[in-house]
């Protein structure tokens, strides 16, 4: 779909005629130039309705926040604390929208200065994606610190280092996760498809190929599937460390059982990771390593959200 808007493309083609000219909108980009010249109308509507599909979705996401906002402000069920929350989270559901769509642009415009294939900017994936997990974790956080009831902790000194650690532990979660769209972005998991090892070295000799240096951590494909598995690898040691220090606390049960579940989702995680690199990125495989990465944030945030200080 090379266009964008709100409420006119909700309705697909309908007729041969606008499937046809739909399509010759599709031609004049560089993805059907380069990569689909022999593209027939009836894979052409397969993309379509994939990108059609996605962007549904988005809209429904969007009413799923703004209806029940509407209805509950009406009844008076929010206070004033609530009140900016939720305006807070529609507001960026509408920019995670046009985030999308500033997204798919960079797909479409003409580079005749690249011979690559033609691909959206991993600087803009990245700040799609980390905006969608920003909303998911605003949205779960709300949603777990309203419904279940707070921990009694006492307020100790490892408590309260298990909290920092807690913290910077999904930090590193979220950043690894972040990471993965650089990955996506570069087809940066089919440089090397070997483990522990990058081919036949630790470190490959063209991790700092690009100048300036820093360019190589966000344009070097072997550099970000490099810091992706280094981020990935600290997330499971920070996970396990945290695992190991809470055993030696008596914990509510609740939380014991969330950071149980961290665990062993970080576990699950990296294997899936290392199958997707080892069988050279199949598309079902790499699809449930991304959604694993989202189920991996979702079990950190309710650790934290079990450890959470409640104001007395």
């Amino acid at each position: 779909m090379v266009d964008w808007h709100l409420v006119k493309e909700m309705k697909p083609p309908q007729t041969r005629a606008e499937w046809e000219a739909e399509f010759s909108k599709y031609q004049k980009f560089p993805e059907f130039k380069i990569m689909n010249r022999d593209m027939t109308l009836t894979e052409f509507k397969f993309i379509f309705y994939m990108e059609w599909g996605h962007r549904m979705w988005g809209r429904l996401v969007g009413l799923a926040y703004i209806l029940p906002t509407i209805y509950f402000w009406r009844k008076g069920y929010f206070n004033r604390s609530m009140k900016g929350r939720v305006l807070g989270l529609c507001g960026f559901v509408f920019f995670q929208g046009l985030l999308g769509w500033y997204m798919v642009k960079s797909g479409l415009e003409e580079k005749p200065e690249s011979h690559d294939v033609p691909r959206v900017s991993q600087y803009r994936l990245a700040s799609h994606l980390g905006s969608a997990l920003l909303l998911y974790c605003a949205s779960l956080w709300t949603g777990l610190t309203l419904m279940l009831p707070p921990n009694t902790l006492n307020e100790t000194r490892r408590l309260v280092q298990l909290r920092r650690f807690a913290k910077g532990t999904g930090g590193l979660v979220f950043l690894t996760a972040l990471s993965g769209a650089f990955v996506a972005g570069l087809d940066a998991g089919l440089v090397y498809n070997s483990f522990p090892k990058m081919g036949e070295r630790w470190i490959p000799d063209d991790l700092l190929a690009f100048s300036p240096a820093l360019k190589n951590v966000f344009e070097n494909p072997t550099t970000v599937q490099f810091d992706h598995r280094i981020l990935g690898i600290g997330s499971l040691a920070a996970i396990t460390g945290l695992y190991l220090f809470s055993r030696r606390m008596h914990l509510p049960k609740r939380a014991r059982i969330a950071i149980g579940c961290l665990t062993a989702m970080a576990y699950t995680q990296v294997a899936l990771g290392i199958s997707t690199l080892l069988l050279y990125v199949p598309t079902p495989l790499a699809a449930t390593h991304q959604s694993g990465s989202v189920a991996l944030l979702t079990f950190a945030i309710w650790v934290l959200a079990e450890l959470r200080k409640v104001a007395k």
